[in-house]
């Protein structure tokens, strides 16, 4: 099975660029989209991307409009389907789905940034350890793949300049620390377990060149319950893809 995840930054934007033909030549199994920036205007009960051969989910911010959303597209239609975490929480901002199969659960999730001066990072930290405990209550029944754009740098050998970014927005002491109990909790970060060397990001600043001059950082990321690690095959960066200041990533798994 092949899942792709991609923080488009913007879905009406990248679709004026090569997102369609993209998404065509990846023919991933399960395509997840972060930061769609549509509202429930936006909407008009069409999402603006219908792919062929694909079922279609999402869901969007019900309180500002140009902000977060996340969406799901699968050849397989789920069990079913749920948005938020338990009782629907956080879907105000649109920042989950989780699709049920078989054999396993798919999380789709769009990780709060903490924001500048971490003005939202106590919000942050609270959305962890929810997410958390929704993800451990999924993993009791069955396996969990959880994947998005996570919002957070998990090791100096994940962004580009650690030092210079020690107290920064995604490479916080608290949001690491939250990332590492996650791993610890059972999950594996698919990229870091099968390629433990390699440097390879998938978000750059607009500023500065940042991606010409591949200063980047890695904050997306297929996470997986443990039990699961011997069914991984490959987890990819496709950072020649353009198109949003993210690129797609790619988890490829027996299942």
């Amino acid at each position: 099975m092949k899942i792709v995840s991609f923080n488009v930054n913007g879905i009406r934007a990248i679709l004026s660029k090569d997102f369609e033909k993209d998404f065509y030549s990846l023919d991933a199994d399960i395509f997840s989209i972060n930061e769609t920036k549509l509202n429930e205007e936006s909407f008009k009960d069409v999402f603006p991307f219908d792919p062929l051969g694909y079922f279609s989910f999402w869901t969007n911010s019900k309180l500002r409009k140009g902000y977060s959303g996340v969406a799901v597209f699968t050849k397989k239609a789920p069990i079913s389907v749920h948005y938020g975490l338990e009782d629907g929480k956080y879907d105000e901002e649109g920042r989950v789905i989780t699709l049920e199969y078989e054999n396993f659960y798919y999380v789709c999730c769009y990780v709060p940034n903490s924001g500048d001066e971490l003005k939202r990072l106590d919000f942050r930290l609270t959305f962890e350890m929810d997410i958390l405990n929704y993800l451990n209550k999924l993993n009791s029944k069955k396996p969990v793949i959880y994947a998005g754009d996570l919002n957070v740098a998990h090791q100096e050998i994940d962004l580009k300049n650690p030092k210079a970014n020690e107290n920064n927005a995604g490479f916080t002491i608290q949001e690491r620390n939250a990332f590492t109990n996650l791993l610890s909790q059972g999950y594996i970060d698919t990229f870091r377990y099968l390629n433990p060397n390699e440097i390879k990001y998938s978000w750059w600043s607009y500023r500065f060149n940042a991606r010409s001059n591949n200063a980047g950082w890695r904050i997306d990321y297929f996470v997986v319950s443990e039990r699961l690690k011997d069914k991984l095959i490959s987890s990819l960066i496709h950072n020649e893809i353009l198109g949003s200041d993210h690129c797609p990533i790619e988890l490829n798994v027996n299942l």
